[in-house]
């Protein structure tokens, strides 16, 4: 025998089921709404709480577009702009033509400006900026200071900051310590451009930890002598545009990891003493092109070059230059001796060697015009 099931319990349970799935349906939508606003709240965000005088921009990474970054730009509101509140993921904010006159301890320091990374403070009036103005910004790798009217710095100003680019340019430094960038543990190579500024001297601590400059521009300067690197590793170095009269012997022998040099449109230049170079035996590139002061260079000024691969001497030398010129470089590839006058290394196969078992590669430097070198 089979027990009786009653009807009405039948019914009063399926309906319960009914109302039951009807709840589930209506709280999963709403779960998935919710997560659509929030969704939108966080791409949308850095956009939806933009200031009214500011335009952004947000960027989306990971994988599924999972976080976002913002770009601010701030630029051209007058002196009143800072400080300005941002969205608390902004990774570039643009503070340039604003008139802003001096950067204080706390226009940096508010929400969204620790998340900085890099920051253009570049065409204003700044004349000043405190010791701690940049204190909050840690992740900060790009800082755009130029044409500005600034002085000096202060000791420190960017101590613990993981700085890759620093540009410095146009602005009104006379003197410069390249130890403001010697910030304790950092590891991370600085670019760094001085250009056209009224420098007259660059120094540094010979006492205190090298700073780790990469590259240093400081063309465009009144420096009257080669300034004095000792223990900065650098890599490119730019001295064009000064007023420099003579290079004297050994005056970069302390760069050793120097690749690039370039010595060009110097008004002044009319002398460059044998062993000038030497020391520099990972240099690559010489450009000491458009000296017109430049009239003759001794094969002796080039010792050391042992893996020069480039020289310019476009509009620097009149006189013709003695063919054991090259002798001091033997890796070098192309040299440019005027507007018309270029030469280059070539590889010639030789005669084949039953014995040796090979060709052996001689190589021959080739000129356009024959007879420049003599």
């Amino acid at each position: 025998m089979f027990a009786r099931v009653d009807s009405s319990v039948g019914s009063s349970f399926a309906e319960r089921v009914n109302v039951e799935s009807q709840r589930v349906s209506i709280m999963v939508a709403f779960l998935c709404l919710s997560l659509t606003s929030l969704l939108a709240l966080v791409t949308a965000g850095g956009v939806k709480n933009c200031h009214p005088k500011c335009r952004c921009e947000v960027e989306s990474y990971g994988l599924f577009d999972s976080f976002s970054l913002t770009k601010v730009d701030c630029s051209g509101h007058g002196p009143d702009a800072t400080p300005i509140p941002i969205p608390l993921d902004t990774s570039h904010l643009d503070l340039s033509h604003n008139s802003i006159t001096y950067i204080t301890d706390s226009m940096l320091s508010g929400p969204g400006y620790t998340t900085l990374v890099s920051l253009d403070l570049s065409k204003n009036l700044i004349s000043r900026v405190s010791s701690k103005a940049f204190n909050k910004l840690r992740y900060l790798e790009t800082l755009d200071l130029s044409q500005n009217i600034l002085e000096n710095l202060s000791d420190g100003c960017f101590s613990g900051l993981p700085l890759a680019e620093v540009d410095l340019s146009d602005n009104r430094f006379r003197e410069f310590d390249l130890n403001v960038f010697n910030t304790r543990g950092h590891e991370t190579p600085i670019s760094v451009d001085l250009s056209n500024n009224l420098l007259g001297a660059i120094s540094r601590n010979p006492h205190l930890h090298a700073p780790y400059i990469k590259s240093l521009m400081l063309a465009g300067n009144q420096l009257r002598t080669v300034p004095r690197l000792a223990g900065i590793p650098l890599q490119y170095l730019s001295l064009d545009g000064n007023l420099i009269r003579s290079v004297d012997e050994g005056a970069f022998e302390e760069l050793t990891d120097l690749v690039y040099l370039t010595l060009s449109g110097l008004p002044e230049l009319s002398v460059i003493h044998p062993n000038s170079f030497r020391g520099l035996r990972n240099l690559q590139v010489l450009d000491l092109s458009n000296n017109f002061q430049l009239r003759t260079l001794g094969p002796d000024v080039f010792n050391g070059l042992s893996a020069l691969q480039e020289l310019n001497l476009s509009k620097s030398v009149a006189t013709p230059l003695p063919v054991t010129i090259f002798n001091n470089m033997p890796s070098i590839k192309s040299a440019t001796l005027g507007p018309n006058m270029h030469c280059w290394k070539t590889h010639k196969q030789g005669q084949f060697h039953r014995q040796i078992g090979q060709a052996k590669a001689n190589d021959i430097l080739t000129c356009d015009v024959p007879g420049i070198i003599m």
